[in-house]
Formats: structure tokens, C-alpha cells, sequence
């Protein structure tokens, strides 16, 4: 039989998100790799990051666009919504005018 030998592992570093966002700009100013190496990252880490990065960046502009098409929804809504009560009250006056 032979033996596997254990591999210690260390514990992953968590990187606060301030760090990440300065090591965006830092890749962003003189390169993924060269960033990467200066902060002892791997290139992966940092282009994971900067996928994630642009992904909540694209949902937030979702957001905003969802959040104004709820609002004129809304405001289309109470007008409709105005209107029918007017319809209601035409209508029960003109149904009392014809008894």
C-alpha cells in the first residue's frame, strides 16, 4: 500500500472589499498581471473580482431602471384608477336619472 501524504492547508486570506476595489483600480492602471504580482494575487483572483465587480454594477443599473418603470407604472395606475371612479359615479347618476 502506499502512503498519501496530507498537504497542510492554509487558510484562504479574505480580502476586505475595500482591498479589492483598490486592487481594481491598481489593475486597472498598469495591468492585471502586473497588479496581481505586486499584490501577491493570482491573476485569476483579480479577473474573478472584476467579473463579480462589473455583475453588480449591471444589476444595479437593472435596478434603477426596474424602480423607474415601477414608478410610471404606479403613477398610470392611480390615473386609471381615477378615472374608473369617475366612470362609477357617471354611471350611478345616470342610473338614477332614468328611474
Amino acid at each position: 500500500m502506499t502512503k498519501q501524504t496530507e498537504k497542510k492547508s492554509t487558510p484562504r486570506r479574505q480580502h476586505t472589499p475595500e482591498f479589492r476595489a483598490e486592487a481594481l483600480a491598481l489593475a486597472e492602471k498598469v495591468g492585471v498581471a502586473k497588479a496581481a504580482k505586486e499584490l501577491g494575487l493570482q491573476e485569476s483572483q483579480l479577473y474573478s473580482w472584476r467579473t463579480k465587480a462589473r455583475a453588480a454594477q449591471d444589476r444595479s443599473e437593472v435596478e434603477q431602471q426596474q424602480a423607474v418603470e415601477i414608478a410610471r407604472l404606479k403613477r398610470q395606475l392611480a390615473e386609471q384608477a381615477e378615472e374608473l371612479a369617475i366612470v362609477k359615479k357617471a354611471a350611478t347618476y345616470f342610473a338614477k336619472s332614468l328611474k
